[in-house]
């Protein structure tokens, strides 16, 4: 992505071009980095509160993180985030992200407020600079406007809950995040530009992110007793997080930026966009959340039982994921991917006998089940994978291997 310059006086005003051929910038990771440690404070609500109520929050706060983050992903796809001032409002914008983040654990407590005004700050942020980025392009700079509208409402809806409490306030939070993804859909998509390979690789790192989270919960360990259970329950959760790394970017990454590549700019890109990327990709690092909650009740707990919330989370979660797969395969290929959805709906149906077994066993179970399916697509789709992988074919694999 190149910047024009162009000097009135003193200040230079910066337009954006389009960025090519370029892969995400070193400022790039590191904002993400603040989005993960908000991903972090997720998963320490729901182990603060381990029960529907504590999962329930913990997810619509990390709603309201992704939509942020996603929010930031369009607009690099635009602005160049270490070019000019932009870099220093990066910064600012990250501070307020660490504010926010700060605030998770406590969002529906005594720090709902400031996570309010913090997570405004952000998204405000979001929206000059993408104005900045739309000058001489009337088109895109409607839809930054009809943005700004929503999130404005959403942030609103924030401020107000934090007055409430019980239903009231988590009713208010889900209206917020409801009006807050649906601008899109409501005010069109016309007028918004990306570079798909960018844009890809954006997401394609957040689900990588997300995933070191759950080996990050691994290092409960070293706050319980070492025993030949909690060995034996930390590999088994490199190993189910492996098993997601895998279904993931083996195939369905390839397929899906291919997809997106081979849009045509516009609408029907910026479609594509929004419904595999910006919202798809949601569930899959909803699931990886819930997972890391629950491996994390499984080292807590090993040689015991798991609670039923705790199951939930690890078997609905592995479930979830798996679901934004199917999902996402028809959107993109009109097929479904039936051994993924086989796999959601019969862990869905253990979850309650999770909880009449040891944790390390819950957990074990999960990892036989999804690395079966993963040996069962690899033998059976092991020429077109290879195609899709090394790009011999694209789209009649799509409709078998991803």
């Amino acid at each position: 992505m190149r910047w024009s310059i162009r000097r009135s006086g003193h200040l230079p005003r910066l337009s954006a071009e389009l960025r090519e051929r370029e892969s995400v910038k070193p400022l790039e990771l590191f904002f993400d980095l603040v989005f993960v440690l908000g991903f972090t404070q997720c998963t320490a609500l729901m182990v603060a509160d381990p029960h529907w109520q504590g999962v329930a929050r913990g997810l619509l706060v990390l709603a309201m993180l992704w939509w942020a983050w996603s929010a930031y992903a369009w607009l690099t796809s635009v602005v160049d985030p270490e070019e000019g001032s932009v870099r220093g409002a990066m910064f600012g914008v990250m501070a307020g992200l660490l504010i926010v983040a700060l605030c998770v654990p406590e969002a529906f407590a005594d720090r709902a407020l400031p996570f309010a005004i913090a997570y405004g700050v952000v998204r405000a942020g979001h929206i000059v600079l993408f104005l900045i980025a739309s000058r001489g392009d009337p088109e895109l700079r409607r839809s930054v406007l009809s943005l700004a509208v929503s999130s404005a409402i959403a942030i609103g809806l924030l401020v107000a809950a934090s007055a409430l409490d019980g239903y009231a306030q988590g009713l208010m939070w889900i209206l917020a995040i409801l009006l807050d993804w649906g601008g899109p859909a409501l005010f069109g998509m016309t007028g918004w530009r990306l570079v798909p390979a960018h844009f890809a690789e954006r997401f394609n790192l957040i689900i990588i992110l997300a995933l070191g989270e759950s080996i990050v919960v691994l290092g409960v360990a070293v706050h319980v007793e070492l025993t030949a259970g909690v060995y034996v329950a930390a590999v088994l959760g490199v190993g189910l997080a492996s098993a997601i790394w895998w279904t993931y970017f083996d195939v369905v990454a390839l397929v899906t930026e291919r997809r997106l590549i081979l849009s045509a700019p516009g609408r029907e890109r910026n479609l594509l966009a929004r419904d595999s990327y910006s919202y798809l990709h949601f569930p899959m690092v909803a699931g990886i959340i819930l997972v890391a909650f629950g491996m994390e009740q499984v080292l807590a707990h090993v040689g015991d039982h798991l609670h039923l919330v705790p199951a939930f989370a690890l078997y609905a979660g592995t479930a979830l994921y798996l679901l934004a797969h199917v999902a996402l395969r028809l959107r993109n290929a009109h097929t479904i991917n039936w051994q993924r959805l086989v796999l959601a709906i019969l862990l869905v149906a253990l979850w309650p006998a999770a909880v009449h077994v040891d944790a390390v066993v819950a957990l074990a179970a999960v990892n036989v089940l999804f690395w079966a399916m993963i040996g069962y697509e690899y033998t059976t789709y092991d020429q077109r994978r290879y195609d899709l992988r090394h790009g011999v074919e694209i789209d009649p694999p799509t409709r078998d291997a991803d």
